[in-house]
């Protein structure tokens, strides 16, 4: 498993919040699902509201 930092915004209210957040995954495919997954759960978004600007391998 590698690990993968992951940097983007989302909609929140009237504006954008950054965010960056680190998460161990197979391979990027993943890790952009899991991402999605968490931050969509976690504040109520879809992931049309989600902007994921880059994603590295650590």
């Amino acid at each position: 498993m590698s690990q993968f930092t992951v940097t983007g915004r989302f909609k929140s209210r009237d504006e954008y919040a950054a965010f960056e957040t680190t998460i161990e995954a197979e391979n990027e495919r993943v890790d952009r699902e899991h991402v999605l997954s968490q931050l969509g759960s976690r504040h109520g978004l879809k992931r049309t509201q989600i902007e994921l600007d880059e994603v590295t391998q650590q």
